[in-house]
């Protein structure tokens, strides 16, 4: 059997693909496995900050379109970049096990507590600006774009003091020796289903299908899909200042969910437990919007 696999050109994109062949090889060693990349929205507008530009589907829309054309039989995406909603047609086949789900500060010397007063901090998350400036509002918050290691070389040139970026990307290229702290899940929540990835297919597509559940991970398919229920309770979008975090437990799921105003200044953070994943990120979004999350929300956008 051959699989087509579409993939975004960066660099990290491209791993996280060839990752993906490399466990589908490794269950199904006949299988013929081929790359075809494509440019996405997100890729060729590197001048504006995501929130801007964004909306669903920034980096995904393409490849979604190439699947459901014909032209490739799966997709490979950074779980975090797809839209809460399934696209008609198409379906997440298969969430690999996760890597860590936590965000690290990228330094030459600094942690979060010694950076210099009013620090230049890069970031385009709101999710992550508004963290960061809880724990040091002085700090100050500049856009960042580009790939992962686009990023990680703007820093070394002296462009910022700090970054901000998900310890998986820098794992996965090989980069973590510039990582100056991990933060703990108290100064930092993640966002919905970071460190995961999704492997899409057609939902018509039984042979595509069949392959590649082999390589999907219950637990953490369970974490996941709570954190996007949350997220998917609070109106969806990934440029929204809205984090969250899931783990499995002895057959129930512990979800953990905030959102934060854009300065820092006020946070609903509430934790809950069950073993229904969508009914656990259901409710757990219900019960922060009791507490006034939808004025954060409107205030962010």
């Amino acid at each position: 059997m051959r699989i087509i696999f579409a993939t975004r050109p960066s660099a990290l994109a491209r791993w996280q693909t060839s990752h993906v062949i490399r466990l589908l090889q490794a269950a199904h060693p006949e299988l013929e496995c081929h790359e075809l990349v494509i440019t996405t929205r997100g890729d060729r507008v590197l001048d504006r900050p995501l929130p801007e530009i964004g909306g669903k589907g920034l980096f995904t829309s393409e490849l979604e379109n190439a699947l459901l054309s014909g032209e490739v039989h799966a997709a490979v995406h950074s779980l975090k970049d797809l839209p809460v909603e399934d696209t008609a047609g198409i379906v997440v086949a298969a969430i690999p096990e996760r890597e860590s789900a936590y965000d690290v500060l990228v330094s030459t010397e600094y942690t979060l507590s010694n950076l210099p007063e009013f620090a230049r901090v890069g970031t385009c998350s709101l999710r992550r600006s508004a963290q960061l400036l809880a724990h040091r509002p002085d700090l100050t918050i500049l856009p960042l774009r580009g790939n992962v290691d686009t990023r990680v070389r703007k820093l070394l040139n002296g462009e910022y003091d700090a970054i901000v970026l998900a310890y998986a990307g820098l794992a996965r290229l090989g980069l973590q020796s510039h990582i100056t702290e991990t933060f703990t899940l108290d100064v930092m929540l993640p966002a919905p289903g970071q460190g995961a990835l999704a492997v899409q297919c057609r939902a018509d597509d039984v042979d595509t299908l069949k392959v590649l559940e082999v390589i999907h991970d219950p637990l953490t398919a369970a974490a996941v899909k709570a954190e996007r229920a949350f997220l998917a309770g609070l109106g969806g979008g990934c440029s929204l200042p809205v984090a969250a975090f899931a783990e499995k437990n002895n057959g129930s799921i512990i979800l953990t969910g905030a959102v934060i105003s854009a300065d820092g200044k006020q946070s609903i953070r509430l934790s809950a437990v069950d073993e229904d994943p969508y009914q656990l990120g259901e409710r757990l979004a219900g019960l922060v919007l009791e507490r006034g999350a939808a004025d954060l929300l409107r205030a962010s956008v």
